[in-house]
């Protein structure tokens, strides 16, 4: 049987967050207000987001231990978070709270315990599935930020940039090609 648990989930989270933060380090502060379009989120915004999601989710799952989402009030909380997320706005800032936030968060998961795992949280109607385990919450916490990670590679190539990923890949190509 294979087993995936609180120091498989920590490890695979510190890996996509070390990979988002040499994106925020390697995108110039100048360029933080960079967006491809009007409605698009800029660099700094998304970067944002994706640090006070987080916050989020700490609070939801650590913090309060929420075992149901009926009744729960997402317009407040959405409402809450982009206002959170606007007083993020230097890129020392961004920075910072991407690393401590995101080791609190690792180091959250690398002592979470089966029986934590496995809680179910309950959900209102319409949303399906009607439950989901805590695991499958952890895990869209690293899916969340690698959706808005896949953003930020899309707005490097735009600002002329290639992303970290693709030179590592392609010099590894080019090694095994000697």
């Amino acid at each position: 049987m294979t087993y995936y648990g609180g120091r498989e989930l920590a490890r695979s989270f510190r890996v996509v967050r070390k990979n988002t933060l040499v994106i925020a380090e390697e995108i110039a502060e100048q360029q933080y207000g960079f967006r491809p379009s009007p409605a698009s989120r800029s660099v700094a915004e998304i970067l944002a987001h994706i640090v006070v999601s987080g916050r989020g989710n700490y609070e939801t799952h650590v913090v309060q231990r929420i075992p149901t989402f009926i009744g729960f009030d997402f317009p407040a909380v959405v409402r809450q978070r982009r206002e959170a997320e606007g007083q993020l706005t230097s890129k020392n800032e961004i920075l910072a709270a991407l690393r401590s936030d995101g080791e609190v968060w690792g180091a959250f998961l690398d002592g979470v315990t089966e029986d934590v795992l496995s809680q179910s949280i309950t959900f209102p109607e319409p949303v399906e599935p009607r439950s989901k385990s805590r695991l499958e919450m952890f895990l869209q916490v690293k899916e969340h930020e690698m959706h808005h990670r896949a953003q930020l590679m899309v707005y490097e190539r735009m600002l002329g940039l290639v992303p970290h990923l693709t030179r590592e890949r392609e010099a590894r190509m080019a090694q095994s090609a000697r």
